[in-house]
């Protein structure tokens, strides 16, 4: 890896690093990246994972700084993820790449309806969490947990789409909880990736640096931040990115 690859990896990282957890798509940027910089698809999704689990640490860190938390019902949600992930990313090399790109394209552009236009979304509240609702989660992070294992790319978007249409979680508490699942499922896919000896350790290094540091930031930034302004945030980053799944 040249000085300069370097310096372009921070750099993708740290945007990366703030879309991922503000909204979600930065392995949009960081994954096509890796695969340009010469690694093969397959060491360029694994490498990615360590900039992923890198990242989360630190927005995980900073939203507990700002006294944003929601356990133990992270936790709740988390488990089924991670035993998803398993399954995802023993199977990532198996699904047709494109195919499943625009299928995640159509899927984002729908979830957008219900992250962005969801009409008066509330806080949290008892009835929000009735143990219906929290079984529904589990077993919709299970498949959240999949797709994570298999690609990563978008997943946050799912996950917002999820827990504002099945609890209504303000934007902060629903980033919050979103780096907490990723943190432990990326966990999972990493190990996956290991023992397949996936991972390109230097250039998913590098690549956290920029993630931990944009991860950082946008998490204590977006909790004082009125939740219209993250959704036209999270609108512009869906309709953008799903052009590009589609298209390209």
């Amino acid at each position: 890896m040249t000085v300069i690859e370097g310096i372009f990896l921070i750099g993708a990282g740290l945007f990366a690093g703030f879309m991922n957890t503000v909204a979600g798509g930065g392995s949009l940027l960081t994954l096509p990246l890796l695969i340009f910089l010469g690694l093969p698809s397959a060491e360029a999704n694994a490498s990615n994972r360590v900039a992923i689990f890198s990242q989360n640490i630190f927005s995980v860190a900073g939203f507990r700084s700002k006294g944003v938390r929601v356990f133990p019902f992270a936790i709740y949600v988390a488990i089924p993820a991670i035993f998803g992930a398993i399954i995802g990313s023993k199977i990532a090399v198996d699904i047709d790449e494109t195919l499943f790109n625009r299928i995640l394209a159509v899927i984002m552009l729908m979830v957008m309806g219900i992250t962005v236009f969801k009409p008066n979304v509330k806080t949290q509240t008892e009835a929000m969490l009735t143990s219906k609702k929290i079984w529904v989660s589990v077993v919709a992070f299970f498949f959240v947990g999949i797709y994570g294992g298999f690609i990563q790319a978008g997943i946050g978007f799912i996950m917002i789409a999820t827990l504002s249409a099945i609890h209504g979680f303000n934007m902060a508490k629903t980033n919050a909880i979103k780096v907490f699942v990723a943190l432990s499922y990326t966990i999972a896919a990493l190990i996956v990736f290991y023992l397949s000896g996936k991972i390109r350790w230097e250039y998913g290094l590098v690549l956290a640096i920029g993630q931990s540091a944009g991860g950082w930031v946008a998490s204590r930034w977006s909790v004082g931040v009125s939740d219209k302004i993250i959704r036209m945030i999270l609108l512009v980053m869906i309709v953008a990115l799903s052009i590009k799944l589609w298209f390209f």
